[in-house]
């Protein structure tokens, strides 16, 4: 994480422009230390704190909306709009710049940042002892671990190096994506996916409305696996953000590797 312009004092006032920081904020932010969130955290299809949201001021990520806000500190993603982050920087707003979290590793440090730049340090590390609690708890009943397919719009699939993929081996899976050479992800054609022969297949929930992209979730090759091997389909909103939501996700594909196991006795 990277801060300009830091101040002391815990700040005030805190606007969040990325989807990310929108939720690790709201979880830790003291009583009116949260002025805004980003207009995705208001999308229950990305944000799984859509409701909570709601309590909050709504930004578009622009430099002027921001700069009128007065915030006291602003709160970033790495990718956020480079002009938005340098003009802020420029006149003088201290700003919080995050990145994204790719392992589970990744997530305890985002916690840990969030809490250093809201002066939260204390309400972090109650997060990060529950978190550990919990995900130790999910960890301690794998035994085996089924071979399984991640599968997204367009033939998109996610390996070990990634949030998800750490999601699917926290929960005791496998993932046939890694044995393809994918293991930070790509997009993994039909022919792989059915020569891969997957004992499980998690794919992600469809956008309302027709898409290009969704087609090929219906090819037959998909549609033979997801009738014929036990699967799920994932709630992206626990999967996108390096947040505590990510021990749902868990707990939902820990769901299916146990039903593996019992439809294997």
């Amino acid at each position: 994480m990277a801060v300009a312009g830091e101040d002391p004092a815990r700040p005030a006032r805190v606007v969040s422009l990325n989807l990310c920081t929108d939720q690790l904020a709201m979880m830790l932010a003291g009583d009116g230390q949260l002025l805004s969130v980003s207009h995705l955290a208001y999308d229950p299809r990305s944000s799984a704190m859509a409701e909570d949201a709601r309590g909050y001021h709504k930004n578009h990520e622009l430099a002027e909306e921001i700069y009128l806000l007065d915030p006291g500190l602003v709160l970033a993603g790495r990718y956020s709009d480079r002009a938005t982050v340098s003009m802020l920087k420029r006149l003088g707003i201290p700003v919080a710049v995050f990145d994204p979290a790719y392992s589970l590793d990744d997530v305890r440090a985002r916690i840990t940042e969030m809490g250093a730049a809201l002066r939260q340090q204390e309400r972090a590390a109650a997060m990060l002892r529950d978190f550990d609690t919990r995900l130790a708890d999910l960890q301690a009943e794998v035994t085996r671990r089924p071979r399984t397919a991640i599968y997204h719009a367009n033939g998109y699939t996610t390996g070990d190096r990634t949030l998800s993929g750490q999601i699917l081996l926290a929960a005791g899976l496998a993932n046939v994506a890694s044995e393809a050479g994918l293991s930070s992800g790509g997009v993994m054609p039909l022919e792989v996916l059915a020569l891969a022969a997957p004992e499980a297949l998690v794919t992600g929930t469809p956008y309302p409305g027709a898409s290009r992209s969704e087609e090929i979730l219906d090819h037959p090759v998909v549609e033979t696996l997801r009738h014929t091997l036990p699967g799920t389909r994932i709630a992206d909103h626990d999967w996108l953000c390096g947040t505590p939501y990510v021990l749902r996700a868990i707990e939902d594909i820990a769901a299916l590797r146990r039903r593996i196991e019992q439809e294997g006795q």
